[in-house]
């Protein structure tokens, strides 16, 4: 009798989109030939209908739980990605005859900053880019200026791995797109005038973009705007000003079901990620010098660990054998080059494992072509660094 198994699926780093759990994954499936108990596909559900409106009214109070987020804020689910934001922002909260804050520290902020000119004076309040985006502003001191309109910062810079230990103060009203790390660990709300997410990172695919907009940012807004970029118009619709990405929505009530309550919250979500990036970052310490990264270990991000084997070469080999053993996504970005894995919500303990392990055998395998072999390393278990299977340490 043949006997039919699940196929396993390739353990995904990428940096975007990136991995969502098996279960959201199954359940997204079972509702794109049917959404459970209405006989219809969710691909075919009207946006209109009163099952929609309960899956956004479900996902808006979730990540209210979640995110611990005050009353005074609105919960909106946008398209057009981090890139409209970029501009709906200036739109909204810089006047004529002021300037905003931007906080420089990698590549996504750079794009932020070139967008904002369009719309307004903008003032670079701190600039990474001078030593390579290797670290982060410190934290002792407000950053930016007390007559800012506001000030701008990315939580996690996705490209060159390197996230804010927690919201930076600052005298002015405070922006943060947290595309990268939104609901990967607990953010203190209270702090945000306006936090933006795209989706495909932590909570679903690409399609929609989660808005948390104080209600004070839409008191003070211009007139005059465009509906489609008011925040107003779409907290009055209550994110139905037009049709949503509906398949999109779903996958992010699915995904925050799974956070809330198959996780327990972003305390424990926090742990197991920062967990994962501490397997991955040890493995690369193990096999130093073969590996090598730039960032500041103190500005380093759980989400996305960057950095580079000896020769572009072996970058290139690196990726083509991940592959091959079935971990996928690990090409440094097109601006950058080397090396990056991403470890979302959706990437397990066992897929870091994996990854570590591989690390560890890629380096011992490879690095006899570049650089004498490095005395004899024990790793915390006891085991040889450089021998075929190495003891990682376990959860």
């Amino acid at each position: 009798m043949r006997t039919s198994t699940r196929p396993a699926l390739a353990r995904n780093f990428s940096g975007g989109p990136g991995a969502l759990p098996r279960r959201v994954l199954e359940q997204a499936q079972e509702a794109v030939l049917e959404l459970p108990n209405t006989g219809v596909s969710i691909l075919g559900l009207s946006h209109r209908s009163e099952r929609f409106r309960a899956i956004l009214d479900e996902a808006e109070e979730r990540v209210r739980r979640l995110a611990h987020l005050p009353k005074t804020h609105h919960v909106l689910f946008l398209q057009g990605g981090g890139t409209l934001q970029f501009s709906m922002i200036p739109l909204t909260m810089l006047p004529p005859k002021r300037s905003a804050d931007y906080l420089v520290t990698g590549y996504w902020s750079k794009k932020s900053v070139e967008a904002a000119r369009y719309h307004g004076q903008v003032r670079v309040a701190w600039n990474g880019e001078p030593d390579g985006f290797r670290c982060l502003p410190g934290q002792d001191a407000p950053l930016g200026a007390s007559d800012a309109a506001y000030l701008h910062y990315v939580s996690n810079e996705t490209v060159d791995g390197l996230q804010f230990p927690a919201v930076p103060s600052s005298p002015a009203p405070i922006v943060c797109d947290a595309s990268s790390d939104f609901l990967s660990r607990p953010c203190d709300m209270s702090r945000v005038s306006l936090l933006y997410a795209h989706a495909q990172k932590n909570l679903g695919p690409a399609g929609v973009t989660i808005v948390l907009v104080d209600e004070q940012v839409l008191a003070h807004r211009p007139s005059g705007l465009p509906p489609i970029l008011d925040y107003r118009a779409h907290a009055d619709a209550r994110s139905l000003l037009h049709t949503p990405a509906v398949f999109s929505c779903y996958v992010v009530l699915l995904s925050l079901r799974w956070l809330e309550d198959d996780m327990g919250g972003l305390v424990n979500m926090g742990r197991i990620n920062h967990e994962k990036a501490a397997m991955v970052r040890e493995a690369l310490r193990l096999a130093a010098p073969f590996y090598t990264s730039s960032v500041e270990p103190a500005c380093a991000s759980d989400m996305n660990v960057v950095f580079r084997c000896p020769t572009p070469a072996l970058d290139a080999r690196f990726v083509e054998h991940a592959d091959s053993a079935g971990l996928v996504g690990t090409k440094g970005h097109r601006s950058r080059g080397g090396l990056r894995i991403s470890l979302y919500n959706g990437v397990t303990l066992e897929d870091a494992r994996a990854m570590a392990q591989f690390l560890l055998e890629f380096a011992h395998q490879h690095r006899d072509q570049v650089i004498p072999a490095p005395p004899r390393c024990i790793s915390p278990q006891g085991g040889d660094a450089r021998s075929e299977h190495v003891a990682l340490p376990m959860s």
